[in-house]
């Protein structure tokens, strides 16, 4: 699988179970040489789908319903595949109605960029920054960097929780959003051809 990986153009990881993922990969030498070349060369790409795309990020959302997002410790995380920072992305974002349980991932790691996927939709991340939305639906980004108040740290487990000031953009085809800038951009992306 080394050997493959070394003379591969990208890698496609698959839906399923984010946590089987990163328990297979996490620690190996097939998971080193992957960030490396994805750090190191332009042209290597990498992309998954719905549990695929989920364990990209840092910090991973593993378990959790929509429902039990509305309180602490309903959504659980553990660290992902690390291949880009800052983030956290969640998969059927609209068609679950998984807003709530982004919030939570967000309001427990403000420092983090929460990344929406919907359905037949994706981002194309450039340089671990640039988030181009492609495809028919919408990418919603939760942007705790700025939040006001947040008693998320002092209810217990099990109780709701309260947050202000958390942003949100919604992002249709063409639009981006740069992580390090926490800035969205109304400009249209020309269509690549």
């Amino acid at each position: 699988m080394i050997k493959r990986l070394a003379r591969a153009d990208g890698v496609m990881m698959s839906g399923g179970n984010q946590l089987r993922l990163t328990t297979i990969f996490g620690g190996t030498a097939f998971l080193q040489l992957m960030k490396r070349r994805y750090e190191e060369e332009a042209g290597f790409v990498i992309a998954g789908t719905s549990a695929g795309a989920m364990c990209m990020s840092s910090t991973m959302i593993y378990q959790g319903h929509s429902s039990s997002g509305l309180v602490k410790g309903g959504v659980k995380m553990t660290t992902g595949a690390s291949l880009i920072h800052d983030v956290i992305i969640d998969s059927h974002f609209v068609e679950r109605g998984r807003f709530s349980r982004l919030s939570q991932a967000v309001a427990a790691n403000p420092a983090a960029i929460g990344i929406g996927l919907g359905e037949d939709t994706g981002v194309v991340i450039t340089d671990a920054d640039m988030l181009e939305t492609i495809g028919s639906g919408q990418v919603m980004i939760f942007d705790g960097h700025e939040i006001s108040y947040s008693d998320y740290a002092d209810v217990e487990e099990g109780e709701p929780f309260s947050i202000e000031g958390m942003k949100v953009h919604i992002i249709s085809k063409g639009h981006s959003y740069s992580v390090q800038q926490r800035a969205f951009s109304a400009v249209r992306v020309p269509v690549k051809s």
